[in-house]
């Protein structure tokens, strides 16, 4: 059934939303199951949920609704290989860089999203 699905998750919040991010991510894992192709394209707030040791740092999600963000996080990129993709144009002000970032995770301009928009159905949260 899910034979060439290929999606987008595009995330703008972090601290701001946990539990909105922790549901996209859930679904997201959720998908994986059925082989699908996704990636994530993080923006805004959601950009710092791929800056090493961030994720940790949010710990007042609603208990027993989803996984934890650090643990969905993980599952995604390290069990089903996701890639998070961080918007270029949303790191400087979040002191991202290169360096900082969480393996499996790229740094690329608003225009690469366009592209995956082409090819791609896309989930906004």
């Amino acid at each position: 059934m899910a034979e060439n699905k290929k999606f987008v998750f595009v995330l703008t919040s972090s601290f701001d939303r946990p539990d909105v991010m922790a549901g996209a991510m859930q679904l997201a894992v959720n998908m994986k199951a059925f082989d699908v192709d996704l990636d994530f394209f993080l923006m805004d707030n959601a950009a710092l949920l791929a800056k090493k040791g961030f994720a940790e740092t949010i710990t007042w999600q609603k208990k027993d609704q989803f996984s934890p963000l650090p643990e969905l996080v993980k599952t995604l990129t390290e069990d089903f290989d996701v890639k998070f993709y961080i918007c270029a144009s949303c790191v400087k002000h979040n002191g991202i860089d290169e360096s900082n970032i969480i393996p499996g995770s790229e740094i690329k301009p608003g225009s690469f999203l366009g592209e995956m928009l082409l090819e791609r159905q896309s989930l906004t949260f």
